[in-house]
C-alpha cells in the first residue's frame, strides 16, 4: 500500500515543539495498513487526532519517503496501549539510497500492563546525514496475539 500526502495550500498548524520537521510537506510515507478512524496523518502532523493504527494483526510498517536526502538529529515516538496486556517489539531503520538498503539504528521491546503501564514515550539523538527513506517495523504482540500496531506519535527534527 502507498499513500501519499500532499499540501492544499496555507493552513494552521497545531503548535508544536520549535525544530520538528513538518513531515506533511517533506516526505510520502508507505504503511502496510490503516484503520479508517486512526490514519497515519494523526501521528505524523500535530493537532489531527489520536495516532494511527493498523486495520489488522501483525507486524506493520511505516515508511516515511523523503524528497530530497535530510539530516536528522532526533527522533520522538510515543506508543499508547489502553486495553490489551502484550509485549511489543519495533526496530527503526534508515536508508541513504532511496531504500535500496537500510541501517538499524535501534530494536527495542516494551511491556504494556494497562492500567498501569499504558504509554511509552522514547526520544532518541541521533546524528545521521543524507537520510533517504526512515523505516519504523512494529511487532504489536512478539508471542502472535491479535495485538493491532498503533503509534501515538511520530516526529523527526
Amino acid at each position: 500500500m502507498r499513500k501519499r500526502i500532499i499540501d492544499h495550500g496555507p493552513r494552521e498548524v497545531a503548535a508544536a515543539e520549535p525544530g520538528w520537521m513538518d513531515l506533511d510537506l517533506l516526505a510520502q510515507v508507505e504503511i502496510t495498513s490503516e484503520d479508517v478512524d486512526y490514519p497515519i496523518e494523526s501521528a505524523l502532523i500535530p493537532g489531527t487526532g489520536l495516532g494511527w493504527r493498523a486495520a489488522q494483526p501483525g507486524e506493520q510498517t511505516i515508511r516515511l519517503l523523503f524528497d530530497k536526502p535530510r539530516n536528522l538529529r532526533r527522533i520522538h515516538l510515543m506508543f499508547h496501549e489502553g486495553d490489551q496486556e502484550r509485549t511489543q517489539e519495533f526496530v527503526l531503520r534508515w536508508s541513504p539510497d532511496g531504500g535500496q538498503s537500510y541501517r538499524e539504528i535501534l530494536r527495542q521491546q516494551y511491556n504494556f500492563s494497562p492500567p498501569e503501564a499504558t504509554r511509552e514515550v522514547e526520544d532518541y539523538d541521533i546524528n545521521l546525514d543524507g537520510v533517504t527513506a526512515l523505516e519504523l517495523k512494529i511487532v504489536p504482540d512478539i508471542s502472535g496475539g491479535s495485538a493491532r500496531a498503533s503509534l501515538a506519535q511520530l516526529r523527526i527534527a
